[in-house]
C-alpha cells in the first residue's frame, strides 16, 4: 500500500521503529499475530481458517513451518509458555469455540489438545492463567472455563458485543471492553466465583483495544472514536487521561516498561509513541450555558434573550482547555494541548489562548509511519520487537530498540 500523506502529522526522523521483517503471501484477511517467545517466529490467525507458524530462515525471510486448518475463521491468539514441554497456544474462532494447542519445541507441530465450547459468536479475546481459560465474544458474554474439566464454570452477560479482554493475574481482575464504549471490571475468585466490580465510561465509540499494565496499574483503552484513555486504576483511583493523536480507529496498544511509553497503532497507518511519565492533566467537563461565558451573548436557542437584546443568537462551542461554553468569535483560536492529550490543534477560548505558552505546546508523543492500516499489534519487549498486522494482509516486524532506550523527562 502506498504511503499516505496525513495533514497535521509530523513524523519522527530519528529514534524510530526499524522494519526488520515481513510475513506475506496471505490470501485472506488477517485477524491476529503474535511473536513466539524465544523464537524467531510468528503465529498468525486469519479468515482463511488457518493458524500458521512462520519461522525466520537464514535468508532473513519468514517461511511457513505449520499450517493448521481450523473449523472456522481464526480470530484471536493467546500464547502461554510455562516450560519447554508446555507451550500452549489458544485460538479463538468465529463460531465461538476456543481451541487449545501445544506447540512442539522445534515449532514444526501444533498438537490439538482440547476445544472449549464457550460461545455461540465470534471470539474477540482469550486469556489463560491459573487453570482458567477466559474469553469474550460477540455473543455478549464473558466465559470462564476450567482447563481440567474443559467446560465453562462461570459467565457474565453484557448488553453489547464484547470486543476486547485483559486480565490482571495478580489480583484476578478481568477488564472487558464492549461495542457500546464501556469497560467492565470483573473479579474472578475461588473455584468459580465471578462478580461485577465496576464500569468505566470515557469513550463515545466502541472499544477496539485494551491493555493492562500491572507495573503501573494503568489500563489503556483504544476506541472507534480515535481516542485513547489512560485509566489510573490504583494510583489515583479513577483518574482518567485522554490521548488524542490518531485520525482513525485505535486498533492496537503496547507498553514499553523500560522507557515508560505507550505505543498505539491505528487505521490511519500511524504508530504513536506516548510519553506516559510526563505530567498530564485531565480534560475538563464541558459546561452548558445559555450565554457565551466570555462575551455574554446568547446562544441561538435562547430566544428570550435574543428578543430582549435584539440580537442574533450565537452557535455554542467549548474550550478544550477550560471547558467553558463560548461563541465562535470568543473561541476562534486553535492550539495543541499535549498535557491534556491533544497532540493536534483544538479550539480554545481567547482567555486560555493568551496564557498558553510555547512550552505548553511541546509534543509529548512521537509519530511514525507504519505504511499500512493496523489491525492489531503485539510486543516482545525482551527482544524490543513489535509486530503489526495490517488490513493489507501483511505482517510487519519492527525493531523498537531506539524507542525502548528513551528515558523521556517532563
Amino acid at each position: 500500500m502506498a504511503a499516505e500523506i496525513k495533514p497535521g502529522v509530523k513524523f519522527a526522523t530519528t529514534k524510530k521503529p526499524v522494519l526488520v521483517g515481513k510475513v506475506e503471501g496471505f490470501t485472506d484477511d488477517l485477524n491476529d499475530a503474535v511473536l513466539i517467545p524465544n523464537e524467531d517466529g510468528v503465529i498468525t490467525a486469519g479468515d482463511d481458517k488457518t493458524v500458521q507458524v512462520w519461522l525466520k530462515r537464514d535468508s532473513g525471510q519468514y517461511w511457513p513451518s505449520i499450517c493448521q486448518y481450523v473449523p472456522s475463521q481464526a480470530t484471536c491468539i493467546y500464547v502461554c509458555f510455562t516450560s519447554p514441554e508446555s507451550r500452549l497456544v489458544f485460538i479463538g474462532l468465529d463460531n465461538g469455540t476456543v481451541m487449545e494447542f501445544n506447540l512442539a519445541p522445534d515449532c514444526n507441530k501444533l498438537e490439538h489438545k482440547r476445544d472449549y465450547l464457550s460461545h455461540v459468536g465470534r471470539v474477540t479475546g482469550v486469556y489463560c492463567e491459573k487453570g482458567r481459560v477466559l474469553s469474550v465474544s460477540r455473543d455478549k458474554t464473558f466465559q470462564w472455563a476450567d482447563v481440567r474439566k474443559g467446560e465453562v464454570v462461570a459467565s457474565h452477560t453484557f448488553v453489547a458485543w464484547c470486543t476486547a479482554l485483559q486480565f490482571d493475574s495478580l489480583t484476578d481482575h478481568a477488564f472487558v471492553g464492549d461495542y457500546s464504549g464501556q469497560i467492565t471490571m470483573l473479579k474472578c475468585s475461588g473455584a468459580n466465583n465471578l462478580s461485577l466490580v465496576t464500569t468505566f465510561k470515557g469513550h463515545s465509540g466502541s472499544i477496539r483495544s485494551l491493555l493492562w499494565n500491572p507495573h503501573t496499574s494503568y489500563l489503556f483503552s483504544g476506541s472507534f472514536d480515535q481516542n485513547i484513555c489512560l485509566w489510573d486504576i490504583a494510583g489515583k483511583k479513577g483518574t482518567v487521561y485522554e490521548l488524542q493523536g490518531h485520525k482513525g480507529k485505535v486498533t492496537g496498544l503496547a507498553y514499553l516498561n523500560r522507557s515508560k511509553q505507550l505505543i498505539s497503532g491505528g487505521e490511519d497507518s500511524v504508530l504513536v509513541a506516548w510519553n506516559i511519565q510526563a505530567e498530564r492533566l485531565q480534560t475538563p467537563d464541558w459546561k452548558e450555558s445559555d450565554f457565551c461565558e466570555i462575551c455574554k451573548k446568547p446562544f441561538f436557542w435562547n430566544l428570550r434573550a435574543m428578543m430582549e437584546n435584539k440580537t442574533i443568537g450565537q452557535r455554542q462551542h467549548h474550550c478544550r482547555a477550560c471547558g467553558k461554553a463560548a461563541c465562535d468569535k470568543c473561541s476562534s483560536r486553535k492550539t495543541p494541548l499535549p498535557k491534556m492529550g491533544f497532540e493536534f490543534e483544538v479550539r480554545v477560548c481567547d482567555p486560555c489562548f493568551s496564557v498558553i505558552t510555547q512550552q505548553d505546546r511541546e509534543s509529548l508523543a512521537s509519530f511514525h509511519e507504519a505504511k499500512h492500516s493496523v489491525v492489531t499489534v503485539h510486543l516482545d519487549e525482551t527482544r524490543s520487537l513489535l509486530v503489526t498486522v495490517g488490513s493489507d494482509r501483511l505482517i510487519k516486524i519492527w525493531d523498537i530498540s531506539a524507542l525502548n532506550q528513551i528515558t523521556p523527562t517532563n
